[in-house]
């Protein structure tokens, strides 16, 4: 195997120039990258700690050797030595987190990729109902679904009406921050315009089946799907994400995560607690990942590549969806701008080999 990927290195070596690769290498701004290339070794160092042994240095050295011959710059083999050590090999065909925030989503995305932050139009940008959005704020209005004004002071009757607690996020949400629940008790309009423009949705009680990862907050399916070249959209990457804790919602630097086959839906053998510690059960419940069946996958997976169909330029989104207790499918959010990646190339990767992404650093 080793030998295989060193002779694809050294026929990449040929392939390019020495001088191209300098010229894209001199491009690259390393501060940007030292922050992602920190968080990779940290990572990796906790992994070590576990198993009582250090990366093999042939893999690291073919980590480095991949990452500037394929990828055109050394910088983004940390990434790539991590993934390995996750992996318990190398894999070609990895797309390195910050290779993909940097290189890939400005060109296959492009400006499509702001969109996914405005919360307040997913519903009518996508034309459903599967988002669980109940009002809307922006530039000092609250809209109704169908588009009725609700004054301030009627709002907190409306949202109440029918729900103890109620969920807003602010467009730029990320990883978990910019949420918050509120139950009638605690709810502040002047509150929400302080925090800006976003979407209330209705709290999803989720399926028994994830009571056993999470009770106190609803735990989501990351699904990433892709736009190929002719505009045929597939899943490539699925995994389940909890929150630890106590937390309210589920935070990405506080989430444990269990990768999910994609063709058939079952959970793999071995999950990982925030810091990348493995584990082969829930440390409170003792639920067994391996083997579990996911209830609502396929009817996800179904409906985020459906939705895709309806945005084909923009060419790779993340989605996070619940399944409430009815196994009916709820979309909490999408993601175009930076759908990270590396827990499921790391686990479960590489998902994008054949779309060509190494290549897009050369001019």
């Amino acid at each position: 195997m080793l030998r295989r990927i060193k002779s694809a290195a050294t026929r990449s070596r040929r392939r390019l120039s020495g001088a191209l690769r300098r010229r894209y290498s001199a491009s690259v701004n390393k501060e940007v990258h030292s922050k992602q290339n920190r968080k990779a070794e940290s990572i990796l160092s906790t992994i070590e700690n576990q198993q009582g042994a250090v990366l093999d240095p042939a893999i690291r050295r073919l980590c480095l050797e991949y990452a500037g011959d394929v990828l055109g710059w050394e910088g983004y083999s940390p990434w790539l030595c991590t993934y390995s050590a996750l992996a318990g090999e190398f894999r070609e065909g990895w797309i390195p987190d910050n290779y993909y925030g940097e290189v890939v989503l400005p060109i296959v995305n492009k400006d499509m990729r702001t969109i996914s932050d405005l919360r307040v139009i997913e519903s009518m940008l996508f034309g459903t109902r599967l988002f669980p959005d109940v009002l809307s704020y922006a530039n000092g209005l609250f809209v109704s679904p169908s588009h009725e004004i609700i004054p301030h002071e009627a709002v907190g009757g409306y949202l109440f009406q029918q729900a103890d607690r109620i969920v807003f996020k602010l467009h730029s949400s990320f990883h978990g921050r910019g949420v918050w629940v509120y139950t009638k008790e605690n709810f502040s309009v002047d509150a929400v315009v302080r925090a800006g423009n976003g979407v209330f949705q209705s709290y999803v009680t989720q399926h028994h089946f994830f009571d056993s990862f999470t009770a106190n907050s609803v735990a989501t399916i990351r699904l990433t799907t892709v736009a190929d070249s002719n505009g045929e959209i597939s899943c490539r990457a699925a995994y389940l994400r909890a929150a630890m804790d106590a937390d309210p919602v589920v935070l990405t630097t506080k989430a444990m995560r269990v990768s999910i086959d994609v063709p058939t839906g079952l959970l793999h053998t071995t999950g990982y607690l925030p810091n990348y510690y493995a584990i082969t059960e829930h440390p409170d419940s003792g639920f067994v990942f391996g083997g579990a069946t996911v209830p609502g996958y396929f009817q996800s997976v179904a409906a985020v590549c459906d939705l895709h169909k309806k945005l084909p330029f923009c060419k790779c989104i993340g989605w996070d969806v619940c399944i409430d207790t009815s196994e009916m499918i709820q979309i909490i959010e999408w993601n175009a701008r930076h759908n990270n990646i590396r827990f499921s190339e790391a686990t479960a990767g590489p998902s994008f080999a054949d779309l060509g992404w190494e290549d897009l650093w050369k001019p």
